[in-house]
């Protein structure tokens, strides 16, 4: 059988939605090589094994197909982020819950590494809708942690700043997924959780301990 006329049987068994799918994931692969700039409509049919105007029924234009490539991504990232920030924590085991937490991130992102470099090492070429995406993303992470950890961490008592601690804690657990993603060999899921182990240890610290430690008691 003639390349195109595989590819025209392709075609014709996939619906319209796993099409667009196969056609978002051909783009993703190519993100992931080479960065945005690599990416067209040509480049894209050709990884997916179909031809151009299949591409363009679609999407329209390249600009389209990246926008909602992005907003695939985004969402995706978002959802997975979503099943591992800790919810409203119990200062008894909160300590638990944020490094489950970490570990849980850590593990979606080696996961689903693609997403992940979209999203936290944006390429270069990337449309400003993934930059707007990413900040709003982030914006709404950092809330929902300041408000699970208002009501204070373990044993070390409340945060004098719990926007602010969330910001941190955010920026800790961003940082060690891109250096996982980076440097997976160097930087294992493993190491950097025997580091935040140490990190969050006063947050098991005896109350008097706590005391001492805590400025303002």
């Amino acid at each position: 059988m003639r390349q195109a006329d595989a590819s025209q049987s392709r075609a014709i068994r996939l619906s319209g939605e796993a099409r667009r799918e196969q056609i978002l994931d051909a783009a993703k692969e190519l993100v992931g090589e080479s960065g945005m700039h690599a990416v067209s409509i040509e480049s894209v049919a050709r990884r997916a094994g179909i031809t151009r105007p299949i591409v363009y029924s679609h999407f329209g234009d390249l600009p389209g197909l990246l926008e909602q490539l992005v907003d695939r991504e985004a969402n995706r990232a978002l959802a997975q982020l979503a099943g591992v920030v800790p919810a409203r924590l119990d200062p008894s085991n909160a300590r638990q819950a944020l490094l489950a937490g970490l570990r849980a991130y850590l593990d979606v992102a080696r996961d689903d590494p693609l997403t992940w470099r979209l999203v936290l090492m944006p390429p270069e070429g990337a449309p400003g809708l993934l930059r707007e995406r990413i900040e709003q993303g982030r914006a709404a992470v950092i809330a929902e942690l300041a408000e699970s950890i208002g009501p204070g961490l373990g044993r070390a008592g409340r945060s004098p700043d719990p926007e602010l601690l969330a910001i941190t804690l955010s920026t800790v657990a961003d940082e060690s997924v891109r250096l996982l993603l980076t440097d997976p060999e160097r930087f294992p899921p493993e190491r950097i959780m025997t580091l935040a182990e140490w990190l969050l240890e006063p947050l098991d610290e005896p109350p008097e301990r706590a005391a001492e430690l805590d400025p303002g008691a």
